[in-house]
């Protein structure tokens, strides 16, 4: 089809954006099963096609689509001639296999020829999500020479001479590196450092919206602690923190203990501490909801892992009194055999009557339930055994410990890891905060206090007028939710200012 020159909108980049009409980015397997077929923003398509003009053609693509269980989010017409239509239709599925249905639906209808398919999350990541920038134009050789040589050079003999100006005329100040082996990637597994560096680098894109840190993805090809710790510590000079991310646990809890031994700059794995934060805030409203005091319910924890055990010791400093632990193996007592020594200080540190039992009997009469463990483990049933005005945070994603409407026939307050339902509990509510207060109190540690100050802050965004048992946590594009965890992380710090803007004088006598 010809279409008029002024409609010829076909370029190299829409060449690379738009795939051949086999379908190609739709041939991976699904890796994850998800709680319900909804249509998802992350499963959105992109088919160019070729319609007649004028007609119902247009209206039947929609009906089609909608019977299909897909939504139409946007209908562009790209050219336009007497006989034929070109128009990008673009729609949400709910995974890969339904938006293969989408299509083939959209092709059954009269008139309509298929051209192109793409993927609108693979879109966003051709050549990754990040860049660096410099701050200053280079012009002129007069902003070469400051910039670079000969200027640079009096920079670097300054630092030489006082180390601690790194932190005011380099990027160091404002930097962190988000450190993985690839060994624990959301619901992936070991997947690998390559595998995990879209991770990274959407995480080092979220550290830039929220809280303007420059964050740089370090994806290591080693699994040995050893090794992981060396290497952190080697790059350790350029940057004012290091985020620990998606490492497997037990190593994750070796190698940040070492690092914040053996590093002068804080040290955060955000599968720990981060989880820990986000989890205690939405508690702490929780329980205002329902008008119970921490320090009076009995709470079980399912899963004994980095963000399990971080959880532990975070509820722990809050001031809850009463808690049990289950893992894979059961609930958590000093009389189980094989503990480690991980496990073994969760026994130490709870279930004070060595309740032996499994994690359903565990529940009974309890009045919080966080899950970090294992889908589908729980039933409604299960919840309906649990204390009046009962809360439930069933985080395992993508598919939690209990069907969420299941628990809400049961629970005062349910909340989950997903997008998809009310009060998600997400890390990006925490860790951007965090480090911008880290970086603005130049601390060189992070602490249990500063943890807890960050949930109270969290908690607090959240206004008596908005708390309902469906808005126990903000959203992460509120306004004021990332700048009240960076203020009360950076005063429990101790609250210093960044460095003062002043300059070595060099000039001679």
């Amino acid at each position: 089809m010809d279409y008029p020159a002024s409609f010829r909108a076909r370029t190299s980049l829409e060449a690379l954006f738009f795939t051949n009409t086999t379908f190609g980015l739709y041939q991976w397997r699904e890796r994850i099963t998800r709680v319900t077929a909804l249509p998802s923003v992350s499963y959105s398509i992109t088919v160019r096609l070729e319609v007649p003009a004028g007609g119902s053609t247009v209206s039947k693509l929609t009906t089609a689509v909608e019977q299909a269980g897909g939504l139409v989010t946007a209908l562009d017409v790209t050219a336009s001639g007497h006989e034929r239509l070109r128009i990008d239709v673009t729609c949400a599925a709910a995974d890969t296999e339904h938006a293969g249905r989408l299509v083939e639906a959209m092709r059954a209808v009269p008139g309509v020829e298929i051209d192109r398919v793409s993927d609108r999350t693979f879109l966003m990541h051709l050549g990754g999500k990040i860049s660096m920038e410099a701050k200053h134009p280079i012009r002129n050789r007069d902003d070469l020479s400051m910039i670079y040589t000969p200027g640079v050079a009096r920079v670097c003999l300054a630092i030489a001479a006082n180390p601690d100006d790194a932190r005011r005329l380099t990027i160091k100040r404002n930097s962190v590196a988000v450190v993985t082996d690839g060994s624990a990637v959301l619901g992936l597994g070991n997947i690998g450092p390559k595998a995990a560096l879209p991770v990274m680098e959407g995480k080092a894109a979220l550290f830039k919206r929220f809280a303007g840190i420059d964050a740089w993805p370090l994806c290591l090809d080693t699994q040995d602690p050893d090794a992981i710790v060396q290497i952190v510590k080697a790059i350790a000079p350029g940057f004012a923190g290091i985020n620990l991310e998606d490492i497997s646990a037990p190593r994750c809890f070796e190698i940040e203990a070492r690092l914040r031994e053996e590093l002068d700059i804080p040290v955060f794995h955000d599968d720990q501490h981060g989880t820990a934060v986000v989890v205690l805030g939405a508690l702490y409203n929780a329980l205002r909801v329902v008008s119970k005091d921490i320090s009076n319910v009995r709470v079980v924890l399912s899963g004994a892992g980095a963000a399990g055990t971080a959880i532990l010791k975070l509820l722990l400093a809050a001031g809850v009194k009463d808690t049990i632990v289950a893992d894979v193996a059961g609930v958590i007592h000093l009389d189980r055999e094989g503990l480690s020594p991980e496990l073994r200080w969760i026994a130490e540190n709870t279930n004070a009557a060595r309740y032996s039992g499994d994690l359903k009997g565990a529940l009974a009469g309890a009045d919080v339930f966080i899950g970090v463990s294992a889908p589908n483990i729980l039933t409604g049933a299960d919840i309906a055994t649990m204390n009046d005005d009962s809360i439930v945070f069933a985080l395992a994603n993508p598919v939690p410990e209990v069907d969420p409407a299941e628990a809400g026939e049961h629970a005062a307050v349910v909340a989950t890891g997903r997008s998809d339902f009310p009060n998600q509990i997400n890390n990006v509510l925490v860790f951007p905060g965090v480090f911008r207060g880290l970086l603005d109190a130049q601390s060189s540690k992070v602490s249990i206090e500063m943890e807890l100050a960050a949930a109270k802050a969290l908690a607090g965004v959240v206004t008596d007028d908005e708390l309902n048992a469906t808005y126990i946590v903000p959203s992460v594009f509120h306004p004021e939710v990332h700048n009240s965890v960076a203020h009360a992380v950076r005063d429990a710090a101790g609250g210093k200012a960044p460095a003062h803007e002043t300059y070595p004088d060099d000039a001679p006598a």
